[in-house]
């Protein structure tokens, strides 16, 4: 299994929504570990690692988010793993 660790960063109607919320149920849901984060500048900023599959996954309902929330655009970075253990909202 190889590992893969990114960060996204969430633009659109995405703060006040649930995104938070329900970014954490979806990675729970494809084994993905890592936070979740309200930003200043109104996006949502995401650390995720796991199985390289489960993260592309994970990456993919990132870009649509839950039902009522408005995904703009996601940007998405290669990280370095380290190792989180669960997933959490900041």
């Amino acid at each position: 299994m190889t590992e893969k660790s990114v960060s996204i960063q969430v633009h659109g109607k995405v703060q006040g929504v649930g995104f938070r919320y329900h970014t954490r149920k979806a990675a729970q849901r494809f084994g993905v570990r890592g936070f979740v984060q309200n930003k200043a500048d109104g996006t949502v900023y995401v650390e995720a690692e796991g199985d390289a599959l489960a993260v592309d996954l994970f990456c993919e309902w990132c870009d649509k988010g839950p039902d009522w929330a408005r995904v703009g655009e996601i940007k998405i970075q290669n990280l370095p793993v380290t190792g989180y253990i669960g997933f959490d909202i900041k």
